[in-house]
């Protein structure tokens, strides 16, 4: 078989945003409007804080303008200060679901059946771990889960250094 008849395989490529500053308030997404999608996750989205009033309409504007409507969204109400039914953003209703998709996770529908998964990245994270799960949530072969994406990205205590309060004197 000839070189011309190998199929090719896209490139995983990440957005460009991924190599700029990342800070909270941040969405990095990988939008693949079809039903072929292989990543568990279509994006990851880092909030300032855990008021979805404040932090929600952000997200929502920047995804309805390469989405169309948002008309649901589902997350864990465990994760936030308050969780309404429903929020009116940029004069659309947006319903707001309480699912046990767990804290890491929101569910953005679009229309009646099209969903898209996005990381939800603690707003106390630092910027590396931020950018680096960020990075991980978006590459089109992911197969991890949001949860295993946290805890992998993380960093642990130092062990052994000078911030090991068993080390030194």
């Amino acid at each position: 078989m000839a070189d011309s008849d190998t199929p090719r395989r896209p490139p995983l490529l990440l957005p460009d945003a991924i190599h700029q500053a990342i800070k909270p308030g941040t969405a990095l997404l990988r939008l693949e409007t079809t039903q072929s999608r292989e990543g568990l996750l279509d994006g990851a989205w880092w909030p300032h804080t855990r008021d979805i009033e404040a932090e929600l309409p952000a997200l929502i504007s920047a995804l309805t303008e390469y989405l169309g409507p948002i008309t649901r969204v589902g997350v864990d109400a465990s994760a936030w200060n308050v969780l309404p039914t429903r929020l009116v953003i940029d004069d659309q209703v947006v319903h707001l679901d309480s699912d046990p998709v767990g804290d890491d996770t929101v569910l953005i529908t679009r229309g009646h059946n099209d969903h898209f998964a996005l990381l939800v990245v603690p707003p106390d994270t630092t910027a590396d771990a931020a950018r680096e799960a960020m990075a991980r949530a978006v590459r089109a072969d992911n197969v991890t889960q949001a949860a295993q994406i946290l805890i992998a990205t993380t960093p642990g205590p130092e062990v052994g250094g000078a911030a090991d309060p068993a080390v030194g004197s």
